[in-house]
């Protein structure tokens, strides 16, 4: 661990982790379906059963999956903050906007638009902050904060008790509404979601979005966000997989740094 920051990842686990081709498969696979056990990723490969754990070892280590367990099975999710990290670190932040773009126009173009299967969905993702779990939930629990770390630099209105009204607006327009389900400072927010950026979203059932914060170590706390109670393969369950990345890193950075940094909304 560099000594700047000894809890967060170097990015040579980052790059050690993807350096094996059955490791950037497994990534592959659950890009394609999130949500795996270890006997559907080991299917068709060229290693044993010990192997693929061994490798899935390595990449929950570099934090690039992280697992949940679901009654007996473990469950395995992509978690693509650590190469966002690598993003912002090489891509210049006026550069970016250009370079999604361009990695989008790629994937239209050689087919690789792949939809989620038939399961219920699940996005979850960690990262790890050197901020105290305090300082994050003050962040994330302030309205006024909001427009700092969301992306496309919406703003709330909230109201912070159980059952209350939680909306995020771009200008005056509604963009996402939703309840505040369960409140525990500072470890816990879970609210539903309900997008209404664009028609093919609004018809949706509302979904639903989990905070934890846990501390590790001295003066620093692990956040994962989990995003799922889709109701099926809908618009917002694709569509969240963009938005929640940058929204976290711009969140991270505001807790550790104090300063904001803004990327444009697409077209602007």
């Amino acid at each position: 661990m560099t000594k700047e920051s000894p809890i967060l990842l170097v990015m040579d686990d980052i790059f050690d982790a993807l350096a094996h081709p059955i490791r950037r498969g497994i990534l592959d696979r659950l890009r394609q379906r999130d949500g795996q056990t270890l006997s559907e990723l080991e299917r068709d490969q060229p290693v044993t059963r010990f192997g693929v754990m061994k490798h899935l070892g390595v990449l929950e280590g570099a934090h690039l999956i992280v697992t949940r367990k679901v009654g007996r099975e473990k469950l395995h999710y992509l978690n693509p903050l650590p190469l966002q990290d690598v993003a912002d670190r090489w891509i210049s932040r006026f550069a970016a906007p250009f370079a999604r773009t361009l990695s989008d126009l790629a994937s239209v173009a050689e087919g690789r638009n792949d939809k989620m299967s038939n399961a219920a969905p699940k996005h979850v993702w960690e990262t790890y902050i050197r901020a105290t779990p305090d300082a994050v939930w003050a962040i994330l629990t302030d309205d006024e904060k909001t427009p700092l770390w969301q992306h496309f630099n919406m703003t709330s209105r909230t109201e912070w008790r159980k059952d209350g009204a939680i909306t995020f607006f771009v200008g005056d327009t509604p963009m996402i509404v939703g309840k505040v389900l369960e409140i525990e400072p500072p470890r816990r927010f879970v609210h539903s979601f309900s997008a209404q950026w664009s028609p093919d979203v609004a018809v949706d059932p509302a979904s639903r979005v989990t905070w934890s914060l846990e501390p590790v170590g001295e003066g620093a706390c692990k956040l994962t966000l989990t995003h799922d109670d889709f109701g099926g393969d809908t618009a917002t369950s694709r569509a969240v997989g963009g938005g929640w990345p940058e929204a976290l890193s711009r969140l991270k950075t505001l807790a550790e740094t104090g300063e904001p940094f803004y990327i444009a909304a697409p077209g602007r």
